[in-house]
C-alpha cells in the first residue's frame, strides 16, 4: 500500500457498499485520510458509529463530506488536498432508472461530468470511475447512462492534464445493496419459496473484494482513457438460487419463476465484440485503450479495423461457467454470508 502511504482517498457514493469494502481494507493501513463523499448523513453516521467501534484506533482517518455528485460546488470543497479518487456514486438500480431515467441521467451522466472535472481542477493524480456490464450493447436506463459515463470518462481523459481517468466493468456483485442474495435469504427464512426472473438467464458473479482488486488493479496498471474489466466467472441465475437454498435450507423444487423484469437480458456483456479487437490480455483482467484520435473527424471515415469482424464478445454465456458446488464455495466464502450462517447480524449498505 505504499502508493497510498499518506494520501488523501475521496470515493463519490462513499456510504455504499464499495465504500465500506474500500475502508474495510484501507483503513488500517499506511494512508493518511479517506474522504466519505455523499447525500445521506443518516448513512455516513451509520458508518461513522459503525467504524469507531470496530477500528477505533483509526476511525479518524474517515472525513464526512455531505455532498451530491449533481452539485458541482460540493464535489470542488470537497476535492481540496485530495490525491486519489474512486467514483463510486450512481444510480444503479434498473427498474428505478427505467420509470425515472432523467433522475439516472442527473447523478450518472452529469455527477460524473461534475466528478470528472473538480478532479481535474482540483489537480487529483487518478480518477477511478466505477461502471457496469450493462454499459457494453445497453438495452435499459441504467446501461445507457453507465454506457455515456464511461465516454465522458474517456473523452475527459484526453484533456485531464496530469490526472488519470480510468473506468472499471465488473458484473454482479454478490451481496450488495440490491443484489438478489439477500432477498433470497429472507424469503427462505420466512418460509416462502424463493423467486427468481429467468432459470437460464447467465450472470458474471464477483465478491465485493473482486470489486475493489479490480479497481486497484486499475489504479495501478491502467493508463489514461482505459477501460478494465476482470476475467469474471458466471453461472446461471438457477444454480445461484439452488446454491443459496443449499446453503440455508431452502426447497429447490419450489423455486418461483416470475419471468424476465422491464430493462433485463438474458447475458450481460463486459466486453463489446469491437472492444474485444483491442484489448489487451492482462492475466485476470482486460484493458481496453482508449480511442485517442483527434477532432479530425475524417479519420473516422479513413481508418478501420479489419480485425474487428473475427473476434467475438466476452460476455456471461462464453465465460468460464460456475456449476452448482462451484458457485456454492463462491457465495459461501463471503463475509455476509459467513455472518448470514452464523447468526451475525448483516445491513446490506
Amino acid at each position: 500500500m505504499s502508493v497510498f502511504k499518506d494520501k488523501c482517498l475521496l470515493i463519490t457514493g462513499g456510504t455504499g457498499s464499495f465504500g465500506n469494502a474500500v475502508l474495510n481494507r484501507f483503513l488500517r493501513t499506511d494512508i493518511g485520510e479517506i474522504r466519505i463523499f455523499s447525500r445521506d448523513e443518516k448513512k455516513q453516521d451509520d458508518m461513522r458509529h459503525d467504524f469507531q467501534a470496530r477500528m477505533p484506533e483509526v476511525a479518524n482517518k474517515i472525513k464526512f463530506y455531505i455532498g451530491d455528485v449533481r452539485n458541482k460546488s460540493t464535489l470542488k470543497y470537497a476535492m481540496k488536498g485530495v490525491d486519489y479518487v474512486f467514483h463510486a456514486a450512481a444510480l444503479k438500480q434498473v427498474p428505478s432508472c427505467e420509470f425515472f431515467p432523467m433522475e439516472a441521467v442527473k447523478t450518472n451522466v452529469i455527477g460524473t461530468d461534475n466528478t470528472l472535472d473538480a478532479a481535474i481542477d482540483a489537480g487529483v493524480k487518478c480518477v477511478i470511475c466505477l461502471s457496469t456490464d450493462k454499459a457494453a450493447y445497453p438495452i435499459n436506463a441504467m446501461g445507457i447512462t453507465k454506457a455515456i459515463e464511461e465516454k465522458i470518462a474517456v473523452a475527459k481523459s484526453r484533456l485531464s492534464g496530469n490526472t488519470k481517468i480510468c473506468c472499471t466493468r465488473y458484473g454482479n456483485v454478490m451481496c450488495s445493496r440490491g443484489s438478489v442474495i439477500p432477498l433470497w435469504i429472507d424469503q427462505i427464512r420466512k418460509g416462502n419459496p424463493i423467486t427468481l426472473t429467468e432459470p437460464k438467464m447467465t450472470r458474471f458473479i464477483m465478491s465485493l473484494e473482486e470489486a475493489v482488486d479490480l479497481v486497484l488493479f486499475a489504479f495501478e496498471h491502467g493508463q489514461n482513457g482505459d477501460i478494465l474489466v476482470q476475467k469474471a466467472p458466471a453461472c446461471t441465475i438457477q444454480t445461484q438460487a439452488e446454491a443459496v437454498c443449499e446453503l440455508f435450507g431452502g426447497k429447490k423444487e419450489e423455486i418461483k419463476v416470475i419471468g424476465i423484469r422491464h430493462g433485463e437480458k438474458m447475458y450481460e456483456t463486459l466486453l463489446t465484440k469491437e472492444e474485444c479487437a483491442k484489448a489487451e490480455d492482462m492475466g485476470n483482467f482486460y484493458r481496453v485503450p482508449a480511442d485517442n484520435r483527434d477532432l479530425n473527424y475524417d479519420k473516422f471515415f479513413k481508418e478501420g479495423n479489419v480485425k474487428q469482424v473475427m473476434i467475438e464478445e466476452f460476455n456471461s454465456n462464453n465465460t468460464r461457467q460456475l456449476n452448482l458446488e462451484e458457485t456454492k464455495a463462491k457465495i459461501a466464502s463471503l463475509e455476509y454470508i459467513q455472518n448470514e450462517l452464523n447468526g451475525i447480524p448483516n445491513i446490506v449498505k
